[in-house]
């Protein structure tokens, strides 16, 4: 599945490059957090439990980088810079992410985290939750804005097909 979702074609990853760095936005499909969940032994009612569980929400997984580095590690060069950087990331995403259908209603996001990873990774990344609400679903495409974190790279807009969001890919366990 995780070759499938990959594919571009396929309606579940979007990339971007804009002054040098590089946005990946990726949906996860409900099966693949189950299988995360359910580890090795997969048992039927867990399947139906953590379906039902996951299945309330939308997940993304957003990276980005710059010159193959996370942004911390790539952007920031002073102590006031990184601070607030790390701040932001932390703790300020809900004023810098945006989803909204093509009539501007708006998806109020669920959670996200942001595991720092201390420079052992080669890009910065985001778990994003919004709520699965069928009405916006209904919509042809889904605007996911990402506001200008500092890079100077103005908002990062992607058009996300919702018709891959309701025909997501499952997993036979």
């Amino acid at each position: 599945m995780n070759s499938y979702i990959q594919d571009e074609d396929n309606g579940y990853v979007y990339k971007k490059n804009v002054a040098d760095v590089d946005y990946v936005l990726q949906y996860r499909p409900t099966d693949l957090l189950v299988k995360q969940e359910l580890g090795d032994k997969p048992d039927p009612a867990q399947i139906e439990k953590f379906r039902k569980q996951y299945n309330k929400y939308m997940y993304f997984n957003l990276s980005m980088s710059k010159n193959d580095q996370e942004l911390l590690n790539g952007v920031a060069q002073d102590k006031a810079k990184f601070g607030q950087m790390v701040n932001e990331l932390a703790f300020g995403m809900e004023e810098k992410l945006h989803v909204y259908t093509p009539s501007k209603d708006t998806i109020a996001l669920a959670d996200f985290i942001y595991p720092r990873m201390y420079g052992m990774s080669n890009s910065t990344s985001i778990m994003i939750v919004y709520p699965r609400d069928e009405k916006y679903l209904n919509q042809d495409y889904l605007n996911f804005v990402i506001e200008d974190l500092g890079l100077e790279t103005g908002d990062i807009k992607f058009k996300i097909n919702t018709k891959a969001l309701i025909n997501e890919p499952q997993l036979v366990f």
